[in-house]
């Protein structure tokens, strides 16, 4: 019962956009932090990250008025 509703848990995190940051994080590590070209840059901050994804999901948005 309780793995059933800590998958659960994880489904609604991940359709809701809430373990956004902690996927960005294994992302960078799997394919940035072992690249030689990323060496030196650090992963994004929390806040940098959300500041980010906000510019990025709002950029362009067109309304009808």
């Amino acid at each position: 019962m309780l793995r059933r509703l800590k998958l659960f848990w994880q489904i609604v995190r991940r359709l809701s956009g809430d373990d956004a940051y902690e996927r960005y994080l294994e992302h960078y590590a799997m394919h940035h932090q072992a690249d030689p070209d990323h060496a030196h840059c650090q992963p994004l901050s929390k806040k940098e990250f959300f500041k980010q994804w906000q510019e990025e999901k709002w950029r362009g948005v067109k309304r009808c008025c």
